[in-house]
């Protein structure tokens, strides 16, 4: 596969585009994994639906290439946090079932509401919303949400009959339908905390409740990645699932491979220069590296306002096969890897290498979560937050084409 890169146009050239073989720096996102990936949760949810969720930018993969993989894979709603996203993945052509779930007053339930996007109601909402389905003439969808121990948003247990009368309220005069119940689990990453039996107890009691008032559900929502992986118990009738389409591990004590996943980014670049210097060079602002022999220096064309954590000196890159660790500081747009001692001939040759910053980690190369283990953070902030300065590439855009067996079934098509 080829990509496309526009060159600079220099005074007084003709204004065409130069094609390079391939882009300078991306972040190559893999349809397929994300494809595979879909599918493990739809069988370990079953009979529940599966939710992805992609907001965020789908988690930095590209919400709407995403989301018609995940669709394509059998995932059956879509979850994102504003009404802005989901907004535009209506525009995209995307009319999947779809909740949007945080608000402040500044948004868009008019349009929300027209485009027949599910909104989530932690209390203030309510008002807001019936107001924009009376102006649209049309009844909203809405999700009520409880909160069951997160702190976060959602009506406490406390007013959530007042929130389920009102809701019903209007729902008798054809201002809104309530589709579903939903909470957020806290700790779930950490399946051995007894905080998510509470929290599970507390949905159940909600629930009962909203049945009491004549709460008529479509689907019933609490489990996110770890719980859908962790705790049958928790999935109801829909599991949202983040991180898990995207292949990444919730849990400190289980790799991707373990938990049958297939990471789906790959981040990339090419050296931009490979120099031999003494022994004691100084690398970087503040000089706290220094080569402990004669070495040869790797530029990477990648820093932090490409994403790269500037704390995460250590990361690994890979290049030709060998994982070198970022030495010195990491700067708004390079860092900078310690190759060892090269001959002349061999620093030449990796003069645009690629450096690969992290994959699937398959052929022993860094991952998200050895970038993550170097940033102190999580694997989905080091996916998440790759700026959109590093384009996204895609491959494997169409699902995999299915095999044909007999000569009968090949004639039918």
């Amino acid at each position: 596969m080829t990509y496309e890169a526009a060159a600079d146009i220099g005074i007084g050239s003709k204004a065409s585009i130069a094609k390079s073989a391939v882009l300078e720096r991306s972040a190559v996102i893999d349809l397929d994994a994300v494809r595979h990936n879909v599918r493990q949760f739809v069988g370990i949810a079953s009979p529940a639906a599966v939710m992805a969720v992609v907001k965020a930018d789908a988690y930095g993969h590209g919400a709407v290439q995403v989301a018609r993989a995940a669709l394509d894979a059998g995932a059956a709603w879509l979850g994102v946090a504003h009404i802005s996203e989901a907004l535009a993945l209506r525009a995209a052509g995307v009319d999947a079932p779809l909740l949007a779930w945080l608000h402040t007053r500044e948004s868009n339930f008019q349009a929300a509401v027209a485009a027949g996007i599910d909104v989530g109601i932690s209390g203030w909402e309510l008002e807001a919303v019936v107001a924009a389905a009376r102006e649209q003439e049309r009844p909203a969808r809405v999700h009520l949400k409880v909160d069951t121990g997160l702190g976060r948003n959602g009506c406490t247990i406390a007013d959530w009959d007042q929130l389920l009368g009102q809701a019903m309220e209007y729902q008798d005069q054809g201002l809104l339908r309530v589709v579903g119940i939903f909470s957020h689990l806290a700790v779930a990453d950490e399946p051995q905390r007894p905080e998510t039996d509470d929290q599970l107890a507390v949905f159940r009691e909600a629930i009962a409740m909203a049945e009491d008032a004549g709460v008529d559900t479509e689907v019933r929502h609490i489990a996110n990645t770890p719980a859908a992986l962790s705790r049958p118990d928790s999935h109801f009738d829909l599991v949202r699932v983040g991180l898990g389409i995207y292949g990444l591990s919730p849990f400190d004590g289980a790799t991707s491979a373990e938990l049958g996943l297939h990471p789906a980014m790959t981040v990339r670049t090419l050296l931009s220069n490979c120099k031999k210097v003494p022994e004691g060079q100084g690398v970087s602002y503040g000089l706290n590296y220094r080569t402990s022999q004669e070495s040869t220096l790797g530029l990477v064309p990648l820093g932090y306002a490409d994403g790269v954590p500037r704390i995460a000196t250590g990361g690994p890159v890979r290049v030709d096969g060998i994982n070198y660790p970022v030495v010195g500081r990491i700067a708004m747009d390079q860092m900078v890897i310690d190759l060892g001692p090269l001959s002349p001939e061999a620093a030449a040759n990796l003069k645009g290498a690629e450096a690969v910053m992290f994959g699937n980690g398959a052929d022993g190369g860094p991952t998200a979560d050895d970038w993550a283990a170097a940033a102190g953070t999580n694997n989905y902030e080091i996916v998440t937050r790759i700026s959109p300065r590093v384009p996204r590439s895609y491959v494997n855009e169409l699902p995999a084409r299915v095999e044909v067996n007999n000569a009968a079934d090949t004639a039918a098509l």
